[in-house]
């Protein structure tokens, strides 16, 4: 049985860009990303707390999230992102009043390192779910086993792209399930792999 305790919940998603690394693209679901991203946020927000990296391809499926369920909890959200990307902020952000921006350095990787490491150091995170994605989810995903070395780790690998090579390469086997392979039944999963395991 769950606790009904608020646990915080990292969230590391983002769609791939065909122009950007091929080797996220090939192998990325799009649909797939999307569906699990929402059903996340629909299996969290209710009870705990959802804390991701604002990326522009992942906050407006959380904002659908949150004006499908009609409630007022702001305070179950927290995003965090860096300055560097200020002018590419999604109109989203507008719908958020958790936002925290870290400053810009001047240079993207070390502007993102910071952000990243305010970000998974803000809380103690119960779980960290990785969907689709690029090389940042790969980063926060070895940042975050660093960070909470305990705690519950979920890597989507239908969704492809970085969650796949994460599965594949640096997921230890406690964390593997036939189901983060076959199914899409997300909320069920979600329900099942995390809600009732933290």
């Amino acid at each position: 049985m769950a606790s009904t305790e608020l646990k915080n919940i990292f969230l590391s998603a983002s769609t791939p860009l065909e122009e950007r690394n091929p080797k996220y693209y090939s192998t990325s679901d799009i649909i797939a990303i999307r569906d699990s991203v929402i059903a996340l946020a629909s299996s969290v927000i209710p009870n705990h707390r959802l804390v991701w990296g604002g990326h522009p391809s992942i906050t407006p499926l959380i904002n659908y999230v949150l004006q499908k369920l009609g409630l007022n909890i702001q305070e179950r959200v927290g995003i965090y992102q860096s300055k560097f990307f200020e002018r590419f902020y999604p109109e989203d952000n507008n719908q958020f009043k958790n936002i925290w921006q870290t400053d810009d350095l001047g240079e993207r990787e070390s502007s993102l390192l910071l952000m990243r490491k305010t970000m998974l150091n803000s809380c103690d995170f119960s779980a960290g779910v990785f969907i689709g994605g690029m090389e940042g989810v790969e980063e926060e995903y070895l940042l975050f086993r660093e960070i909470h070395p305990n705690a519950l780790v979920i890597v989507v690998e239908s969704t492809g792209a970085a969650a796949k090579i994460i599965y594949d390469n640096y997921l230890p086997e406690e964390f593997k399930n036939e189901r983060l392979i076959k199914d899409y039944g997300y909320m069920s999963l979600f329900q099942h792999l995390l809600i009732d395991k933290i």
